[in-house]
């Protein structure tokens, strides 16, 4: 059996896409056999955003990895179109997951305000009060420049390449890196002037 990296990666022979084609047209038995690579994938993701997260995070990597496998498994009619797609969606999924949480605890803690923090430290170290701060100025990006929030997501809550950002958005690489470029500024001038949660 193929280690979950070369499977995903294998992009050639479209195993995975053929799986993943397979499960969107109804077929269970394609779930169960892209599920161990579905799994491995989203503890990938998960590290990444884990990585980012304070110390003192309180959601531990497997509740974030089954929290998403749950989303991602439970969607109707799901349109995968390869591994790149389909990495895009874990990756909106587990952005969801990190937000919804964050959410939950600040709202537990009765008036804690929220940190404004530099985008680079937000992009890098992503706190559990500053996901929120994060999301929001992605949320109003994604209104002004829907593409360039999405590039960012797929960067910074995926991991995806620049050639899988370019894949999964159908535009060319220096497009993505230039997006990314701007976004970045874009959300470091956002977060700056607003005001803490």
């Amino acid at each position: 059996m193929l280690s979950y990296r070369t499977a995903m990666s294998t992009s050639s022979n479209g195993s995975v896409t053929a799986l993943l084609e397979r499960w969107k047209n109804g077929d269970d038995g394609a779930l169960h056999a892209l599920t161990p690579l579905i799994y491995a994938e989203l503890r990938r993701l998960a590290g990444i955003q884990l990585a980012r997260e304070s110390s003192g995070h309180t959601l531990q990597p497997t509740a974030l990895v089954h929290e998403a496998f749950l989303r991602l498994v439970s969607q109707d009619n799901p349109d995968w179109r390869n591994r790149a797609h389909f990495l895009a969606v874990a990756s909106q999924l587990m952005r969801q997951v990190l937000v919804d949480h964050a959410r939950r605890r600040r709202a537990v803690k009765r008036g804690g305000d929220l940190d404004r923090v530099p985008l680079d430290v937000a992009l890098t170290e992503v706190r559990q009060e500053s996901i929120i701060v994060l999301d929001d100025a992605l949320e109003a990006l994604a209104k002004v420049e829907p593409r360039k929030a999405r590039a960012i997501e797929l960067r910074y809550f995926g991991g995806l390449s620049n050639p899988e950002i370019a894949s999964v958005l159908n535009i060319s690489i220096p497009t993505v890196k230039r997006d990314i470029r701007v976004a970045e500024v874009w959300l470091g001038r956002e977060m700056e002037s607003s005001p803490a949660v």
